[in-house]
């Protein structure tokens, strides 16, 4: 889930990132001072971008791809609790076979 979420998060960013050199490229000539002055402030700000859209990737991820888990889980482990649940024991040496 989290290896989904980092992976949707890099090519959004990637996106934006092509999407900003083609529209700021009145800035190239500017670019050594740039990068010197904000160098830091631009690397904190896609730092915190970066986190910001990992988080909401995620959350979306969980929202509407693990609906219902909990109530899809607990029905298993009644039927497991109730012995219907046909699983070979981890200590059952024909499972291994």
């Amino acid at each position: 889930m989290i290896a989904n979420a980092l992976i949707v998060t890099i090519a959004l960013l990637l996106g934006l990132g092509f999407w900003l050199m083609g529209e700021l490229k009145f800035l190239i000539p500017y670019r050594h001072v740039l990068l010197q002055q904000c160098g830091g402030i631009l690397l904190l700000w896609f730092a915190v971008l970066f986190v910001n859209v990992f988080a909401a990737v995620d959350a979306l991820q969980r929202k509407f791809f693990l609906k219902d888990t909990g109530r899809k889980l607990s029905h298993l482990d009644k039927q497991a609790l109730a012995g219907q649940l046909a699983s070979p024991s981890p200590t059952d040496p024909e499972a291994h076979e």
